[in-house]
């Protein structure tokens, strides 16, 4: 699993959720925007795909079971405590993973940004070890922690750090020279500038690289479940796998996929939530 490069893409927040600060919000009310109803137009042609596709003999059944039987494989999956449990197991290493990552990564990114000799030090290093594969840290964390919690965290921060990292570097290094200078002409301390000054202006890029890393988060914990074996989700796919029930391998993979929306879906409302008064927020809202 590579990262995105020192250049990243800020990408503006989506969504119609009120805009806080003064901006008007849609009517509740109001009728549902095309982009959903073509959201879920496509969503319903992909049920009626996998649905129809296994009784024209195509693909057979006993590898693609058709999407009703998937409902109701995963309707039963979700009447067993052992799935709920593997669930929570899931979300602890991710919930637990990219809280470290995150905490790690704008730290370090605020302390490197702020000195610039300190971010010419480091930038070889970081370049070096930012590509390379989260995967391929594996054998280590399973020789250093068995098959426990701490091999998942240890692939997930890994993984996760070098999203919010580089973002905030990048934020830091987006500062109005402007700014700066009228920041030191009012005799701003470091942590004035940082507070007043760097830390506004990274804000944007800081919830990008969290948005980024909450999906990089849940994508290496079902990997490190299926390979490492470690409890969760993905422990519980690669089980059914072997013992070739293949309805409750596809609804486990469905589960994963509504877990993956329901996460970008949060991180995104956390983002506007952060960058109300952010302009991209605002023209977005009155949009």
């Amino acid at each position: 699993m590579t990262s995105p490069g020192l250049t990243p893409v800020l990408a503006e927040p989506a969504g119609t959720d009120p805009g806080p600060g003064g901006a008007e919000a849609p009517a509740r009310g109001g009728p549902v925007p095309v982009a959903v109803l073509r959201g879920l137009a496509g969503l319903a042609g992909l049920v009626a795909v996998l649905e129809v596709l296994p009784h024209t003999g195509l693909v057979s059944s006993d590898y693609l079971p058709p999407a009703s039987e998937t409902v109701r494989t995963l309707g039963t999956l979700l009447a067993e405590p052992a799935f709920w449990t593997a669930l929570g197991d899931t979300l602890t290493g991710w919930g637990l993973g990219l809280a470290v990552a995150v905490v790690a990564g704008v730290a370090a990114g605020v302390v490197i940004g702020s000195v610039p000799v300190l971010r010419a030090v480091t930038a070889s290093t970081i370049e070096f070890l930012r590509p390379i594969p989260s995967v391929a840290l594996i054998p280590v964390a399973v020789l250093l922690y068995g098959t426990d919690l701490r091999s998942k965290l240890l692939l997930v921060v890994y993984a996760s750090f070098w999203q919010v990292i580089v973002q905030v570097l990048a934020g830091m290094q987006d500062v109005d020279p402007v700014a700066e200078d009228t920041a030191r002409s009012y005799l701003l301390g470091t942590w004035g500038r940082v507070r007043h000054v760097l830390w506004p202006t990274a804000l944007p890029y800081v919830m990008t690289g969290v948005r980024l890393a909450a999906t990089v988060a849940l994508i290496l914990t079902i990997t490190a479940e299926l390979v490492i074996g470690a409890p969760g989700l993905g422990h519980e796919i690669a089980v059914a796998q072997v013992s070739g029930a293949v309805p409750e391998v596809y609804a486990l993979v469905l589960v994963t996929g509504l877990l993956g929306v329901a996460v970008n879906l949060a991180a995104r409302a956390v983002e506007r939530r952060a960058l109300h008064w952010h302009q991209s927020v605002r023209t977005e809202v009155t949009a």
